[in-house]
């Protein structure tokens, strides 16, 4: 017996009970709906935390001031200076899993462009900043070296900044003041949005870091903090390691001193929140294969039913020379069409469920971006692998009657 009479014939007995097939395919498809739907959206949170990781810079460390002491009370990270230029380049030449560092000192600024203004922020640092915070430019250049030795009054704006200050005009070459002194806008960053704290990063100025410490701050010295990137994702804890005994060489602390710096690894985070992100997967899965059980026990129960009901039907097609295999085979086809047919229906409905979630999480939430043509497809193999898994009852069934079928009806 060839596959497609099977086929036929499988679709013709079901035919007969559309309104049980129906809702039969109908637990399978909520069961596989689920699935596809679950790990959609655990893919796209996954997706959303990584970008938010590497928003933050490449394989990034912070290298903050220590706390100070006063009464007994500890006055927290950065209530004392004791970060200098030169320990950043320190590190950059005597740390070997270090591949960038930037000085980083900053200060408010009040910008003025015509009879626009603005109040942010002026970050200082040099011109490795872009390439420390995978963070590239949307027009004109960064600037360079020179720049930064020289305490070059040039800017580099956020998109904030340039939205609110030219509006309807090319920012690159312009004047800007900070607190009137000319700056020359030597370009736009690209559009970085807020971070995990709600921070607009676009809301900023970049300017050399020299220039803070010596016309916009009374930081001459000292820098705020030390950004530091590590040459892969995997030499972080080593990085960190170095940092640590570099700075406390180079500040003369002695064993068993506290430290008077703080080096904070964000591979730590990241390595949190994935592990978070793949519990989370697990469960949301784990709740959505119960449903795809219960659509798969739905199966077996219809099956097994439709056994008893067409006893005089298996007798007869035995009589006439049908093999025991053959009745178990016209079974499970018929389960795996149950399984399969609506295939198209859940993939349909899951994609039209995804979009709609993206639509309306377009402002930044968790966006069903898992929802893949692969996991679509993974969905109907799951689908098949049901109706496989509990068309086995009947064949279980058949297989115990040994062949011998009566031709006696109810």
């Amino acid at each position: 017996m060839g596959a497609g009479t099977i086929l036929k014939l499988a679709l013709r007995a079901l035919g007969r009970n559309r309104v049980r097939s129906v809702l039969t395919m109908l637990g399978v498809i909520i069961g596989v709906a689920a699935v596809i739907a679950m790990v959609s959206l655990g893919a796209g949170a996954q997706q959303q935390v990584a970008s938010e990781i590497a928003s933050m810079g490449a394989n990034i460390l912070y290298v903050w001031p220590g706390s100070s002491k006063s009464m007994g009370m500890n006055r927290g990270a950065g209530s004392v200076q004791t970060l200098t230029a030169e320990d950043a380049d320190a590190i950059r030449s005597e740390c070997p899993a270090v591949r960038w560092v930037s000085p980083m000192v900053g200060a408010s600024a009040f910008v003025v462009f015509g009879n626009q203004n603005w109040t942010t922020r002026a970050d200082g640092a040099n011109e490795r900043f872009t390439d420390i915070r995978n963070w590239p430019l949307e027009s004109g250049a960064f600037f360079t070296e020179a720049d930064v030795r020289t305490a070059g009054r040039v800017a580099i704006l956020g998109h904030t900044v340039a939205d609110n200050l030219f509006q309807g005009v090319d920012p690159e070459g312009q004047t800007i003041r900070l607190r009137n002194l000319p700056f020359r806008v030597l370009g736009v960053l690209s559009r970085k949005g807020q971070n995990q704290w709600g921070r607009d990063q676009d809301d900023t100025i970049i300017v050399p870091y020299t220039t803070v410490q010596k016309k916009l701050s009374s930081q001459n010295l000292w820098v705020s903090q030390i950004m530091v990137s590590a040459v892969s994702s995997r030499a972080g804890y080593t990085a960190e390691q170095e940092i640590s005994e570099l700075l406390r060489q180079r500040h003369k602390i002695l064993p068993g001193r506290d430290d008077d710096f703080n080096v904070r690894n964000l591979s730590e985070m990241a390595e949190a929140a994935e592990q978070t992100q793949k519990t989370m997967g697990l469960l949301l899965g784990s709740i959505a294969g119960v449903s795809l059980i219960v659509g798969g026990i739905g199966i077996m129960n219809i099956m097994l039913v439709s056994v008893a009901e067409r006893t005089r039907e298996i007798g007869i097609r035995m009589a006439v020379g049908a093999r025991s295999k053959h009745v178990r085979l016209q079974f499970l086809s018929e389960a795996l069409v149950l399984s399969t047919s609506g295939g198209d229906v859940r993939v349909h409905v899951v994609k039209s469920a995804g979009f709609e979630l993206d639509a309306s999480t377009s402002g930044g939430d968790v966006r069903a971006e898992g929802l893949t043509i692969t996991i679509a497809k993974g969905g109907v193999g799951k689908s098949r692998l049901v109706g496989s898994v509990n068309g086995g009852g009947p064949r279980l069934k058949l297989r115990s009657s040994g062949g011998d079928i009566s031709l006696q009806t109810d």
